[in-house]
């Protein structure tokens, strides 16, 4: 594995948007490697459908930063070809079903969604895969996705820097560079809006709140992550949503403002033509977004 280089600038904020830096993940901490070292060889490597959930699901929940894992559609997988003669999973795509239609039906109005269009819900790999990996693992989804008959597909950058309560930063913030950089198009920002962050520095997401107070299916990993915190345990019976507020106030979470995720859209077609006949519902923006948003806490 090559050596890890320190990064050339001590603030993330000054990282640029065509940064040589690409970053990695290992049990939810993250790393950076250069796109000079050791190159990346696509003869180690092949992208392949996940054919169980689980197997997904448990890479994404040890190594990516939300700790968390969306409704799927479908999971593809990075597998280095030449430990040991066996082929080893270093990432993982997860390509799935957003919260509303609207997602990627704004962006994409022509295209059916959850069929036709669906959402880049988590992407990430391991801190030993070599720089550029991202890129070549991108481009051979796309075109696994083009097999099944996806047209467009939606992903989301957020900028905002997530820290735990004691100050350690955990996600520094992203802008999209990687789509940037393979022929997406910038199409603004997602609704503004004031999340929790927890003390591990996770968000705790508005549907998952929802899922508790209506116990709803998925209640209990919900309620299980506020006890790991600290939360006092509901007694049975009781009204969930009072539970929810004072378990949010027990283990100390934040209000943190929130201008909005970057919004990137990818056309998927065989050909440049096909690609660019799909209309956008949405205008396509420069200037690329540059730097992470700045740090800051709603009362």
């Amino acid at each position: 594995m090559p050596v890890q280089e320190p990064l050339p600038f001590e603030n993330l904020a000054e990282m640029p948007t065509t940064s040589p830096w690409c970053q990695r993940w290992r049990a939810g901490k993250h790393s950076w490697r250069h796109v000079r070292d050791g190159g990346f060889d696509a003869r180690r490597y092949h992208v392949d459908v996940i054919p169980d959930e689980e197997t997904g699901k448990a890479f994404v929940l040890a190594h990516h930063y939300s700790r968390s894992y969306p409704a799927v559609k479908v999971q593809f997988g990075l597998y280095d070809d030449t430990v040991d003669g066996e082929r080893r999973l270093n990432g993982v795509a997860v390509f799935g079903v957003p919260v509303s239609r609207a997602v990627l039906a704004k962006p994409l109005p022509e295209l059916r969604p959850f069929t036709e269009s669906v959402e880049c819900s988590r992407f990430v790999l391991l801190d030993e895969c070599p720089g550029n990996a991202e890129s070549w693992f991108l481009a051979r989804c796309f075109d696994l996705l083009l097999d099944q008959g996806v047209r467009g597909v939606v992903s989301f950058a957020d900028p905002v820097p997530r820290r735990t309560a004691s100050g350690l930063l955990v996600m520094p913030g992203h802008v999209g560079t990687i789509y940037a950089a393979t022929n997406a198009l910038y199409t603004g920002r997602a609704t503004a809006r004031t999340v929790k962050l927890l003390p591990d520095g996770t968000v705790f997401h508005d549907r998952t709140a929802q899922k508790i107070r209506r116990q709803e299916q998925g209640c209990e990993y919900a309620t299980a992550q506020l006890l790991a915190l600290g939360a006092p345990r509901p007694r049975p019976g009781c009204d969930r949503a009072r539970w929810l507020r004072e378990a949010l106030a027990a283990v100390g979470a934040r209000n943190v403002r929130h201008r909005g995720a970057h919004r990137w859209v990818f056309r998927l077609g065989r050909t440049r033509r096909e690609r660019d006949d799909i209309r956008l519902g949405v205008p396509s923006l420069r200037p690329y977004p540059k730097r992470p948003d700045p740090e800051h806490t709603a009362a």
